[in-house]
């Protein structure tokens, strides 16, 4: 005989006036200690707030400074897990919003959890949703350091409001309302390591006014999204299993991200996430970071949200941030581009005519499967007939190539020459300003 389905009891509910904020008494409820995890910093650089550490999740623990690998609908594309392990990745993330339409994060939670479910036995992390109502209800008009793929998807996001996000799905055009108590349950069903708080990415073009109560509803948010995550720690099925990140919003001003800052450092997360509009150029994104890590919590794990260029990295991690993530090396490996260190840009496209008849690996120093079998030439003709291998091969060459770069700048910042590698990744385009 089979055993009832177990059934979530429904949350507390939070105090409200008539029209006025929903707010939560986090004083009221025990404070996570989050058990099975823990963050300890074993270095900080003497020229700048580069910080070597680890962080131990419930599926292993992860040297930092690290890259996080986007596995949006729980796949890699076009590579397994056992592939991606065997080029050094350490930690994958997935995407609560996709999950939650397809095939539902109830279904995965009856599959033993997301690790089961698509084969990864390492280190995972869930994103909140919240970045969906900045991609699918602005990102077809900001012009946004985040934000300037054009997917000819048409926006789903159709009101937000204090209970949360109302959109329609994009698969069955069905009503979706997305609160913090129900992201913070379904990343639960997810079952990764780290999650995120829900939060409401602001795109650049707003106005001050805009981003301002749009961050503080993020906070009010925020203490919901912790209030939901303590009272589900309660349940046998995810006690001690997860721990919780606060996002610091606040879009490109300094009053506003001081106090984000301080509101995640109050509030029992685990961990911070570096979130909202971080600008509409390279230059200040660099900006914004560089004015919020000297504020946030200095001794929890910081997470530079949805940025993983290379250049952004050395500048991420200058700053103090311990992890990023992107979808850009592998998206990039289905277009022919492949990372090689120290060329404009640090990518080559395979596709390029003058790579017809040339017989050198990718890169020499690589060892990735792409480059320890095949020729340029070889990778070049994939693609040009169309062949599926190509976009597998070079995307293990990119993954391959993110994680030797992420052990360099480890290794760079304990024996203090990040400058050097710096150099060495970015060629011409490194800083000249006298770092070694």
């Amino acid at each position: 005989m089979s055993e009832p389905a177990q059934t979530d009891p429904a949350p507390a509910k939070p105090r409200r006036r008539r029209n006025a904020p929903i707010t939560v008494d986090l004083g009221a409820m025990p404070r996570p200690d989050y058990p099975n995890f823990a963050f300890t910093i074993d270095k900080r650089a003497a020229d700048s707030r580069a910080r070597l550490g680890r962080l131990r999740t419930p599926h292993g623990t992860l040297a930092t400074p690290n890259f996080i690998f986007c596995g949006t609908k729980a796949s890699l594309k076009g590579v397994t897990p056992d592939q991606a392990r065997a080029v050094g990745t350490d930690i994958i993330l997935s995407n609560t919003y996709h999950l939650m339409i397809q095939p539902g994060t109830e279904l995965i939670e009856r599959m033993g959890g997301i690790h089961r479910f698509m084969g990864w036995d390492g280190p995972m992390l869930t994103d909140s949703g919240g970045f969906q109502i900045f991609s699918m209800g602005h990102g077809s008009v900001a012009d946004e350091i985040k934000g300037r793929r054009q997917t000819g998807r048409a926006e789903t996001l159709t009101k937000i409001t204090e209970e949360g996000a109302k959109f329609r799905s994009y698969l069955d055009g069905s009503p979706i309302l997305l609160t913090p108590e129900r992201s913070i349950l379904q990343q639960r069903q997810i079952g990764a390591d780290l999650i995120v708080q829900f939060d409401e990415c602001t795109p650049f073009h707003v106005e001050k006014e805009y981003t301002a109560r749009s961050m503080r509803l993020s906070q009010r948010w925020g203490d919901r999204s912790l209030a939901e995550f303590i009272r589900l720690e309660d349940d046998p099925r995810y006690a001690g299993r997860q721990a919780m990140y606060g996002v610091v919003q606040g879009g490109v001003y300094e009053d506003l991200r001081r106090e984000s800052a301080a509101y995640t450092a109050d509030r029992p997360f685990f961990g911070t996430a570096v979130g909202g509009s971080l600008g509409g150029t390279k230059q200040e994104m660099y900006e914004v970071v560089a004015m919020t890590m000297p504020m946030v919590h200095p001794d929890r794990p910081v997470h530079l949200l949805g940025i993983g260029g290379i250049q952004d990295i050395f500048n991420g991690v200058r700053q103090g941030i311990d992890t990023f993530d992107c979808v850009s090396p592998t998206r990039i490996a289905r277009h022919g581009w492949a990372i090689i260190p120290g060329v404009a840009g640090q990518r080559l496209n395979i596709r390029n005519a003058r790579f017809r008849q040339d017989g050198e690996p990718l890169d020499a120093a690589c060892g990735c499967p792409a480059c320890a079998k095949y020729s340029r030439a070889y990778l070049h003709h994939l693609f040009k007939a169309g062949e599926l291998l190509a976009m597998e091969l070079v995307s293990l060459h990119n993954i391959a190539q993110m994680n030797r770069l992420l052990r360099d700048i480890r290794s760079a910042i304990a024996a203090d020459t990040l400058g050097a590698a710096e150099r060495f990744w970015l060629g011409d385009e490194a800083p000249a300003d006298g770092r070694v």
